[in-house]
């Protein structure tokens, strides 16, 4: 796991610093090659006399060519070995994957310098479990851990799991760019409480992407008192006290939301009747998934608040049939994506529907729908052929098939 202390090097300066595995401490500049030793002009021969090796020419000799300092090339010093070129590892270090970057920014300072640059991780988000916050002293108290080296390298985003509200508050007063720098932020198994969640997105004001995972201890009244305007993305799953009136904070107090994931078993369709005209000019994408109380009356409410919808998952929607995904593919043109895996009541009529009316559809997902998958084999994929379609998946509990379509 790398915490930024791992990609300090350990030791100080000196001998204490570890050589370099790859070689980079090695590669040093050799001195330039002596020029032959030649004799002043009218010196006489010397037969006897001792070898020119023995001592240094006079000051005053010169030799062929002139002073060597007007000819000779400049000392290799001047040109860096190419194990710490910049401009070399700048190329190089591309061809490694992060956990791999992780390594190599402990090889040496010139490699550290190079890998820390943020275009090296960026769309990457450091993943942070509470044990990793701190660090036990020798007396047992405990300190928070230097995040320096994730500033260093520009991270917009942090992964926090199982944190309670103080360890959120030690983040945020130990991490100098959290109130400002910090734009997605992911808690997943934690105890944050109401009062946590409204701390965190009061000080942390530059986060637009919030993910809630399985996190128990906050309540609708929480997001009541915390969601701001400036978030477009929400994702909330496994957090058992999120119902219909969650879905209500949401719609009245994100107008900008462009991206909604919800896992949440107690939504029913009156909650999806809570989206206005607000959410229908700006949300694109729509994740509904294992809602098991979601009809076709809330398919009903999604098209008509949402019809600027390009991504919809309905996955886990069991109660969902053909009919719903007949008023998707009728008012839902813009759409590019569906989701209709763990379906068990949509059959072939659906896919009908689907190739009918879904002419931009370039991705459809039909995992462990088995009436659909049946009907598939037989008529031979006919029916999801459409021009536009380039990637079909299928996943049932014996095989597995992912289709490119042209």
């Amino acid at each position: 796991m790398d915490t930024g202390l791992d990609l300090e090097p350990p030791g100080g300066e000196g001998n204490s610093r570890p050589s370099c595995k790859h070689g980079c401490d090695s590669l040093v500049p050799l001195p330039a090659p002596c020029p032959p030793n030649r004799p002043s002009p009218g010196a006489r021969p010397m037969s006897s006399a001792p070898s020119s090796m023995d001592s240094p020419p006079p000051a005053h000799t010169h030799f062929q060519g002139g002073p060597a300092s007007a000819l000779a090339p400049g000392p290799p010093a001047e040109r860096p070995p190419l194990a710490t070129d910049e401009k070399i590892l700048n190329g190089l270090f591309w061809y490694f994957s992060a956990c791999e970057k992780c390594v190599l920014a402990q090889v040496c300072k010139a490699w550290r310098r190079v890998l820390y640059q943020p275009k090296f991780w960026a769309g990457l988000t450091p993943v942070l479990h509470a044990k990793e916050l701190y660090n036990v002293l020798p007396g047992g108290e405990k300190e928070f851990v230097n995040l320096q080296g994730f500033a260093a390298r520009g991270f917009e985003g942090f992964c926090l799991v199982g944190v309670s509200d103080l360890d959120i508050c030690e983040f945020i007063d130990n991490y100098a760019l959290s109130k400002k720098g910090v734009k997605a932020m992911s808690l997943k198994r934690s105890t944050i409480t109401d009062a946590g969640l409204e701390v965190m997105l009061e000080q942390m004001q530059g986060v637009v992407r919030l993910e809630l995972s399985g996190c128990n201890d906050f309540t609708e009244a929480g997001l009541w008192s915390s969601l701001s305007a400036r978030i477009t993305s929400l994702s909330v799953s496994d957090c058992i006290n999120v119902a219909d009136d969650a879905i209500a904070a949401i719609s009245q107090l994100l107008p900008n939301l462009a991206e909604l994931s919800l896992q949440a078993y107690h939504v029913t369709d009156t909650a999806l009747a809570y989206f206005t005209a607000r959410q229908g000019h700006s949300t694109h994408t729509l994740r509904l998934l294992s809602c098991w109380e979601i009809t076709n009356h809330g398919v009903v409410n999604v098209v008509h608040s949402l019809p600027n919808l390009t991504a919809l998952s309905l996955s886990g929607c069991s109660k969902v049939t053909d009919d719903g995904v007949e008023l998707v593919a009728e008012n839902l043109r813009k759409l590019r994506s569906l989701d209709l895996s763990w379906c068990p009541r949509i059959t072939d009529m659906a896919l009908e529907y689907v190739a009918c009316d879904l002419h931009r559809l370039e991705e459809l997902v039909l995992d462990r729908s088995w009436l659909i998958f049946v009907f598939l084999v037989e008529t031979g994929f006919h029916h999801v052929g459409q021009a536009g379609l380039k990637l079909l998946t299928l996943i049932t509990g014996i095989s597995q098939c992912t289709q490119l379509l042209g």
